[in-house]
Protein backbone atom coordinates (compact mmCIF):
# COMPACT_ATOMS: atom_id res chain seq x y z
CA UNK A 1 0.00 0.00 0.00
CA UNK A 2 1.12 3.43 -0.63
CA UNK A 3 1.08 6.36 1.60
CA UNK A 4 -0.81 9.02 0.50
CA UNK A 5 -0.62 12.76 1.54
CA UNK A 6 -3.93 14.85 0.83
CA UNK A 7 -2.46 18.46 0.76
CA UNK A 8 -5.54 20.94 0.83
CA UNK A 9 -4.07 24.62 -0.97
CA UNK A 10 -5.65 27.74 0.90
CA UNK A 11 -3.07 30.26 0.65
CA UNK A 12 -0.98 29.54 -2.73
CA UNK A 13 -1.69 28.15 -6.00
CA UNK A 14 -0.50 25.08 -7.63
CA UNK A 15 2.00 26.51 -9.47
CA UNK A 16 3.33 28.04 -6.26
CA UNK A 17 3.56 25.36 -4.25
CA UNK A 18 3.94 22.41 -6.56
CA UNK A 19 7.55 23.42 -7.13
CA UNK A 20 8.38 23.31 -3.55
CA UNK A 21 7.37 19.98 -3.34
CA UNK A 22 8.97 18.51 -6.22
CA UNK A 23 12.23 19.94 -5.28
CA UNK A 24 12.18 18.24 -1.86
CA UNK A 25 11.56 15.02 -3.52
CA UNK A 26 14.55 16.04 -6.16
CA UNK A 27 16.97 16.88 -3.32
CA UNK A 28 16.30 13.17 -2.05
CA UNK A 29 17.35 12.06 -5.31
CA UNK A 30 14.71 10.44 -6.18
CA UNK A 31 11.95 10.82 -9.49
CA UNK A 32 8.48 12.08 -9.84
CA UNK A 33 5.70 12.27 -11.70
CA UNK A 34 2.87 14.71 -11.94
CA UNK A 35 -0.27 12.97 -12.93
CA UNK A 36 -2.90 15.90 -14.38
CA UNK A 37 -6.17 15.51 -15.91
CA UNK A 38 -5.65 18.00 -19.45
CA UNK A 39 -3.47 18.57 -22.02
CA UNK A 40 -3.44 22.45 -21.66
CA UNK A 41 -3.08 22.26 -17.93
CA UNK A 42 -0.14 20.24 -18.38
CA UNK A 43 1.25 22.94 -20.85
CA UNK A 44 0.61 25.27 -18.05
CA UNK A 45 2.68 23.59 -15.64
CA UNK A 46 5.67 22.68 -17.78
CA UNK A 47 5.92 26.33 -18.71
CA UNK A 48 5.54 27.34 -14.67
CA UNK A 49 8.00 24.60 -13.26
CA UNK A 50 10.47 26.46 -15.94
CA UNK A 51 9.82 29.49 -14.43
CA UNK A 52 10.09 28.67 -10.82
CA UNK A 53 12.04 30.84 -8.50
CA UNK A 54 11.80 28.39 -5.49
CA UNK A 55 13.91 26.08 -6.22
CA UNK A 56 15.50 27.94 -9.67
CA UNK A 57 16.05 24.56 -11.42
CA UNK A 58 13.41 21.45 -11.94
CA UNK A 59 14.09 19.44 -14.89
CA UNK A 60 11.54 17.92 -16.07
CA UNK A 61 9.78 16.75 -19.26
CA UNK A 62 6.66 15.74 -21.07
CA UNK A 63 5.96 13.71 -23.80
CA UNK A 64 6.38 16.67 -26.22
CA UNK A 65 9.75 16.44 -24.99
CA UNK A 66 10.08 12.72 -24.71
CA UNK A 67 13.13 10.91 -23.15
CA UNK A 68 11.33 10.23 -20.20
CA UNK A 69 13.75 7.73 -18.73
CA UNK A 70 16.46 10.74 -18.50
CA UNK A 71 13.96 12.49 -17.07
CA UNK A 72 13.74 13.56 -12.56
CA UNK A 73 10.12 14.81 -13.44
CA UNK A 74 8.20 13.58 -15.87
CA UNK A 75 4.55 15.69 -16.64
CA UNK A 76 1.64 13.34 -18.10
CA UNK A 77 -1.55 13.21 -18.88
CA UNK A 78 -1.58 9.35 -18.92
CA UNK A 79 -1.54 6.84 -15.35
CA UNK A 80 1.94 5.56 -15.72
CA UNK A 81 5.78 6.47 -14.49
CA UNK A 82 8.04 5.64 -17.56
CA UNK A 83 10.90 7.74 -15.90
CA UNK A 84 10.56 4.95 -12.94
CA UNK A 85 9.33 7.33 -10.07
CA UNK A 86 8.66 6.35 -6.72
CA UNK A 87 6.54 9.77 -6.26
CA UNK A 88 3.28 10.77 -7.50
CA UNK A 89 1.34 14.18 -7.54
CA UNK A 90 -2.05 14.47 -8.20
CA UNK A 91 -2.99 17.84 -9.14
CA UNK A 92 -6.85 18.60 -10.30
CA UNK A 93 -8.52 15.89 -9.90
CA UNK A 94 -6.48 13.67 -11.53
CA UNK A 95 -6.38 9.88 -10.64
CA UNK A 96 -4.55 6.89 -10.74
CA UNK A 97 -5.09 3.24 -10.92
CA UNK A 98 -1.66 2.62 -9.93
CA UNK A 99 -1.22 4.06 -6.79
CA UNK A 100 -0.04 0.60 -5.10
CA UNK A 101 3.04 1.21 -7.16
CA UNK A 102 4.34 4.20 -5.82
CA UNK A 103 6.04 4.53 -2.50
CA UNK A 104 4.37 7.94 -1.85
CA UNK A 105 1.64 10.17 -3.28
CA UNK A 106 0.74 13.61 -2.98
CA UNK A 107 -2.88 14.65 -3.89
CA UNK A 108 -2.98 18.21 -4.10
CA UNK A 109 -6.51 20.02 -4.46
CA UNK A 110 -7.62 23.52 -3.95
CA UNK A 111 -8.97 24.58 -1.10
CA UNK A 112 -11.20 27.66 -2.50
CA UNK A 113 -12.47 25.50 -5.02
CA UNK A 114 -15.76 23.62 -2.91
CA UNK A 115 -16.30 21.12 -5.67
CA UNK A 116 -12.24 20.01 -5.66
CA UNK A 117 -12.59 19.73 -1.67
CA UNK A 118 -15.65 17.53 -2.06
CA UNK A 119 -14.22 15.47 -4.66
CA UNK A 120 -10.60 15.34 -2.72
CA UNK A 121 -12.76 14.11 0.37
CA UNK A 122 -14.30 11.42 -1.89
CA UNK A 123 -10.81 9.97 -3.05
CA UNK A 124 -9.70 10.05 0.79
CA UNK A 125 -12.77 7.77 1.63
CA UNK A 126 -11.93 5.75 -1.54
CA UNK A 127 -8.30 5.65 -0.33
CA UNK A 128 -8.94 5.23 3.19
CA UNK A 129 -11.24 2.03 2.03
CA UNK A 130 -8.76 0.39 0.22
CA UNK A 131 -6.04 0.37 3.16
CA UNK A 132 -3.74 3.00 2.33
CA UNK A 133 -1.88 4.88 5.06
CA UNK A 134 -2.79 8.47 4.57
CA UNK A 135 -2.30 11.90 6.11
CA UNK A 136 -3.95 15.60 5.93
CA UNK A 137 -1.61 18.78 4.85
CA UNK A 138 -2.94 21.76 5.08
CA UNK A 139 -1.42 25.29 4.28
CA UNK A 140 -0.77 27.93 6.75
CA UNK A 141 1.48 30.75 7.38
CA UNK A 142 4.35 28.63 8.92
CA UNK A 143 3.81 26.45 5.50
CA UNK A 144 2.36 22.65 5.47
CA UNK A 145 0.99 21.82 8.83
CA UNK A 146 -0.57 18.05 9.36
CA UNK A 147 -3.44 17.80 10.43
CA UNK A 148 -3.94 14.03 10.07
Amino acid sequence: MAEIGFYHLTRTPMEAALPKLLGRVLSTGQRAVVRVGDPNRLASLDQSLWLSADPDWLPHGTPLTGEADLQPIWLTTEDNAPNAARFLFLVDGAESARIGEYDRVFDLFDGQDDAAVAAARARWSAARAAGHTLTYWQQTARGWEKKA
